[in-house]
């Protein structure tokens, strides 16, 4: 598994029309731009693709178009996660993954269970899931941190989850994930901003979402941190820190559509209530892009 996810994974958008219909055409063209940008694999219907407002079959065309549009060149991740541990498993069973390689699964949010019922919810799908599993920690948006502790013992004892993408932000918890984890378990940056440090520490690449709009310079900025480079990589690195500062500030996957929006590659548009980034901050980001 290190040979195919060790590098930049791109968390990808979902591209809208202002009716909230897909936009198969931009989609397309951003997969083919990601691609042509050297990328190392594909997360489809993370976060960033605005996957809590996309259901049922409307997954499964996604899911297929994507793969179609891929045409074998890169990894497939699918995103399949929820709160509710008995519905991630129907659906684990129900999609059609063939030519995918893994799924990202979040940790539960909303409901906040205690770190047992999170080492049992990610038990639960280890056992059902038909393709490896990359377990996903991002307190901030499920509103629970999943522990060192936790993520190592599913480590451990879940023998299909091969990889954790970590979004805690915490150094302290990254670094003994890493000191302490399997040989051959993976950790992954969730971070755009700290995946220099975080290969640095040990980590084996990042699920990027700056890399939907400028894959070129931040894949080859993680090519040179896993090559031990960190002086070039530096370059690249603060090169990208105030554009990704940008394309959080007013929330994600706000920003990153309006620098795609701006290099015409997708329409401004989103499924509410995620909502385009204010007038000034729009302001901001043409004068990033054109520095």
């Amino acid at each position: 598994m290190k040979n195919k996810f060790r590098g930049t994974g791109v968390a990808i958008i979902t591209p809208f029309y202002q009716d909230g219909k897909i936009d198969w055409q931009s989609f397309e063209n951003i997969i083919n731009h990601i691609i042509n940008g050297k990328c190392d694999y594909l997360v489809v219907l993370g976060t960033t693709g605005e996957s809590a407002t996309i259901h049922g079959n409307e997954k499964q065309e996604i899911f297929s178009f994507v793969k179609k549009v891929n045409s074998n060149r890169l990894a497939l991740v699918a995103g399949i996660g929820g709160n509710d541990t008995q519905e991630v498993v129907t659906a684990l069973q129900s999609f059609d993954l063939t030519g995918y390689d893994a799924i990202l699964s979040v940790s539960p949010y909303y409901n906040k269970p205690n770190q047992e019922g999170i080492f049992q919810h990610y038990k639960f799908i280890d056992a059902a899931s038909p393709l490896p599993i990359i377990m996903y920690n991002v307190p901030g948006r499920t509103g629970q941190n999943m522990t060192a502790a936790t993520q190592l013992r599913i480590a451990t004892e879940c023998k299909n989850i091969f990889a954790t993408k970590e979004a805690s932000g915490n150094f302290d918890q990254i670094m003994q994930l890493i000191k302490s984890k399997p040989k051959d378990f993976m950790v992954i940056s969730g971070d755009d901003g700290i995946t220099l440090p975080m290969i640095a520490c040990g980590a084996d690449g990042v699920i990027s979402v700056v890399a939907n709009a400028y894959p070129k310079d931040f894949s080859e900025m993680v090519r040179q941190c896993l090559n031990g480079d960190f002086e070039n990589a530096k370059t690249l690195h603060y090169k990208y820190t105030d554009i990704i500062n940008s394309m959080f500030e007013e929330g994600s996957p706000s920003g990153v559509k309006a620098y795609l929006s701006e290099m015409g590659l997708c329409k401004n548009y989103f499924r509410m209530p995620v909502w385009p980034v204010s007038e000034k901050q729009l302001l901001k980001i043409k004068e990033l892009m054109n520095q």
